[in-house]
């Protein structure tokens, strides 16, 4: 028996029902149905050859990708949309170059001559667990061949985000994107793994190794064996293969539902009987109520973990492209016609039925032209595409966006405020008037408009807003005047209506600018701030004058100066509480100019690129430099010591004795910077590593863990993160001097009062003093060590190494709240008591103290009160 034709597979398929059969009207013989030339196909594409700047130095330098592109999460990871014109312009199919990208990470490398090599796994609740090849997928089944949308459940988020921010970060209109994709019906092979009876949900992990373990998510079983829904497994997109970004060699095609759904880089499916566990399906992709707050949805996990808020299908959504944001429209003396276009989308199949245009803010409504490209496939007749089979004329579901379009005169534009467009389905959803807000900033479609400027000779358009950090948009500009963007008019009044109505109450912000400044600072006025005694820095565009707080900062005088000159928003709120920022409009001098953000923006100075010859010093004070992750070490059940490389072999830290370097990594969900100042524990003269102890705060039932913590337990060996510094007021410069702020005193007797990971600036004092030989420069030191349990003590045979060495000058005393009945050393918690015992104040003596916050509280009270003056306490 030979090998069967196309047709032949064709008819045992629809004899096997995998499908529905075709209808006569649709019959393969029809010559009415479309050939080949007149699908519409993909546009011109090729693969970048450059590795762009922003890429060099971080885990995916390896990957050439188009600059066009719009990078919403800084350098890494590669998170970005097409230019909304640009992707308008490509048409229906969308290249892979200009395709929107979602990365929670670095992308995984694999070799082309891997690719057919490629595994993954069917298991779970399943007869015949699989574990198959790309080159089994090819050999063993049917290929088959449609178009695809995808869009990011973020898609419009930067709405939100000048609303109220979210925990998302700043999508425009164009994160979605749309292809042709080939690969195997998804049921296929989960037919030859024979689900098992209780088999309700498929869960898919991908091989991008994350903070909070591989990225995984899941869909129903019944989803998938449903072929109306058309699931797939893609190896390829427009004819070729799968480009890294886009999930080489192999993917996941979800057709209907939000992007993060479809996951890259396929290595697991696992079937089982309840929603995966995944820490991205469960902290990722949801829509909670607009009354949870970020902060409530920290504190309680339960908002998380509950599956009526994830989301699946995609809402109906529209965008107008054209008139493109800032376009000038010249009026001619004679009427003339203006061609409003732009793009619509359906969730779960659903076709979008009608699309309106409005010119008087939603009071009366104008059907515009939609074009169905999608049907060109559709009517087409079974045939070989992109190396599958297209055969689309049985399925009714939609997986594509439309596009839309409407001609209006320029008399009519010239009379108009604004243009709104909204889009229905054909399950009459249709796109509600105003925004949702929810904590994740997630599927935001209310109506959207374009504000229109008459400037006499010409009309200019103003889209809604611009994409990641870019300003511009008249939801900030009507913001920045103190219109409430949620009063029902788009913050604005109008004539005659009652424009106290609020939809939806906004959050109150902590206002960190000065009430009537209109000072306007240039580029060069910044700069020349940048060094010296008198820094100025920058928070969304708005600049501050540093200099009277450099002595009082708790960070220490460098912190301010390493942001003088630079634009400091992301790590000021990633570190800052609500009282730092109330305390901001006392330092504001003026508003940065728009050219002066802009060429700020462009430096780019938030992250520092591999130097032509090797730095002898890792830290740089003005930027991030990269480490990557050598080893972890496990020391307790939540402790580690985390070895991080630098960026040579012979690279000294260049971190002075008692300071701290911020570390940042990105949050999974969110990707907001997490940044926290940690003091390593290794020696500040060795080369090539640093080592961080890193106490894990782990999820309890009474509260989340810490965020932080949590996101470099999961980081796996060969992950980067960023590091910048030094940062800290005190330092200790040998024979014992020491510095606070720059102000040198002579110290004859520390007394080092800390407890848990707080050990690590006192451990890193310490030892400087205990390895000083010199008899004139010798130092007395009293370490009081408060833990809870035994296990609890952190570094405890090097403190009680040094004790020993020590020959009298260094006393190290361990106290423990929970200590066992064997224990020998000192009880209870560090207060006046033992402070009286082991720590009263004499001359020459300072006092360094580092724990946690109710330690630190109580050991500042009981020092005061036997006597300690606060120029000689010292709280890191």
């Amino acid at each position: 028996m030979g090998v069967p034709t196309q047709e032949e597979k064709l008819h045992l398929r629809r004899v096997s029902g995998d499908f529905p059969p075709t209808p006569p009207e649709t019959d393969a013989g029809d010559s009415t149905l479309l050939e080949p030339a007149a699908l519409p196909l993909p546009p011109p594409s090729f693969i970048p050859a450059e590795i762009l700047k922003d890429d060099k130095g971080t885990p995916d330098g390896w990957l050439p990708r188009d600059p066009r592109l719009i990078r919403l999460t800084g350098k890494h990871p590669f998170n970005v949309e097409a230019p909304l014109s640009d992707l308008y312009n490509e048409g229906f199919l969308t290249s892979p170059e200009l395709f929107y990208v979602r990365n929670h990470g670095a992308v995984p490398r694999v070799e082309d001559g891997d690719i057919l090599d490629w595994e993954f796994a069917v298991e779970g609740l399943v007869e015949n667990p699989l574990t198959l090849t790309l080159r089994d997928l090819l050999e063993q089944h049917e290929q088959v061949t449609y178009p695809v949308t995808f869009v990011c459940a973020g898609n419009r988020r930067k709405e939100q985000n000048v609303v109220r921010k979210t925990k998302g970060f700043s999508w425009g209109a164009a994160g979605v994107s749309t292809a042709i994709f080939t690969g195997v019906v998804m049921s296929q092979v989960l037919k030859r793994a024979k689900p098992l009876r209780k088999a309700r949900y498929v869960c898919m992990e991908g091989a991008d190794k994350l903070p909070n373990g591989y990225y995984g998510t899941s869909v129903k079983l019944n989803w998938v064996m449903d072929p109306n829904r058309g699931m797939m497994l893609a190896h390829k997109m427009n004819g070729e293969m799968l480009r890294p970004d886009h999930g080489k060699p192999l993917r996941v095609v979800i057709p209907g539902q939000i992007g993060g759904r479809s996951v890259k880089w396929l290595k697991r499916i696992i079937l089982t009987d309840s929603p995966s566990d995944n820490w991205y399906h469960i902290y990722d992709n949801r829509v909670l109520p607009t009354s949870v707050s970020p902060e409530e949805s920290q504190q309680t996990p339960e908002w998380w973990r509950d599956e009526r808020y994830a989301i699946y299908d995609l809402s109906t959504n529209s965008a107008i492209a054209f008139p493109a944001h800032d376009e000038q429209l010249s009026l001619p003396a004679a009427e003339s016609n203006y061609d409003v276009r732009g793009y619509a989308y359906g969730g779960g199949g659903r076709r979008v039925t009608r699309v309106e245009i409005s010119l008087d803010k939603g009071h009366s409504w104008r059907l515009a032209n939609v074009e169905y490209l999608e049907d060109r496939y559709r009517e087409a007749s079974p045939q070989a595409l992109c190396g599958g089979l297209l055969d689309m004329s049985w399925r009714e579901s939609c997986f594509c966006w439309c596009f839309w379009n409407i001609v209006i005169s320029t008399d009519e534009l010239r009379n108009a405020q604004d243009i709104f467009v909204r889009a229905m389905d054909e399950s009459m959803n249709i796109q509600p008037r105003d925004l949702y807000w929810s904590v994740l900033g997630m599927m935001n479609n209310p109506w959207y408009r374009i504000v229109i400027h008459n400037e006499g000779r010409s009309l200019k358009f103003e889209h809604p807003t611009q994409p990641a950090l870019i300003p511009g948009g008249w939801m900030e500009r009507v913001k920045k005047a103190g219109g409430n963007l949620t009063n029902g008019y788009w913050g604005e009044r109008l004539g005659g209506e009652d424009a106290t109505v609020s939809v939806e109450p906004q959050a109150a912000e902590v206002r960190m600018t000065k009430a009537g400044l209109n000072r306007q600072i240039t580029l060069e006025e910044l700069k020349q701030h940048e060094f010296g005694e008198s820094p100025w820095f920058v928070l969304n565009g708005e600049v501050y004058d540093g200099t009277s707080f450099l002595n009082e900062h708790p960070g220490g005088a460098q912190s301010i100066i390493s942001a003088a000159g630079v634009d400091s928003t992301e790590e000021f709120m990633a570190i800052h509480s609500e009282n730092a920022k109330n305390m901001m409009p006392t330092y504001h001098i003026g508003t940065l100019t728009p050219s002066a953000l802009s060429a700020l923006s462009s430096d780019s100075t938030s992250t520092s690129t591999p130097p032509t010859s090797p730095r002898p010093t890792f830290l740089t004070p003005k930027a991030w430099t990269r480490a990557t992750l050598h080893s972890k070490r496990s020391i307790s059940r939540d402790t580690r010591i985390l070895r991080f490389a630098l960026e040579h072999s012979t690279q000294r830290l260049g971190l002075p004795i008692g300071q701290h370097l911020l570390l940042k990594l990105a949050d999974p969900a969110s990707r907001d910077a997490i940044i926290r100042a940690y003091t390593p524990i290794s020696a500040t003269d060795q080369r090539g590593f640093v080592d961080v102890l890193v106490k894990v705060y782990f999820d309890t039932a009474e509260r989340a863990g810490g965020r932080m913590s949590l996101a470099l337990e999961a980081l796996a060996v060969g992950q980067v993160v960023e590091v910048k510094g030094p940062t800290g007021r005190f330092e200790y410069l040998g024979a014992g001097r020491c510095a606070i702020n720059g102000v040198e005193r002579r110290v004859r007797r520390f007394v080092m009062v800390c407890g848990g990971s707080g050990i690590t600036p006192i451990y890193q004092v310490l030892r400087a003093v205990m390895r000083e030989e010199e008899v004139e420069a010798e130092v007395e030191c009293v370490v009081l060590d408060g833990n809870r349990a035994v296990e609890d003590i952190l570094c405890r045979e090097d403190l009680d190494e040094f004790e020993r060495k020590g020959e009298g000058r260094c006393r190290v005393l361990h106290t423990l709240t929970k200590a066992p009945e064997d224990w020998m050393g000192l009880r209870g918690r560090i207060a006046k008591p033992l402070l009286e015992e082991h720590a009263k104040w004499r001359a020459g003596s300072m006092a360094l103290i580092c724990g946690p916050e109710s330690m630190e509280k109580s050991a500042m009270t009981g020092l005061k009160e036997l006597g300690w003056a606060d120029a000689d306490v010292h709280k890191f």
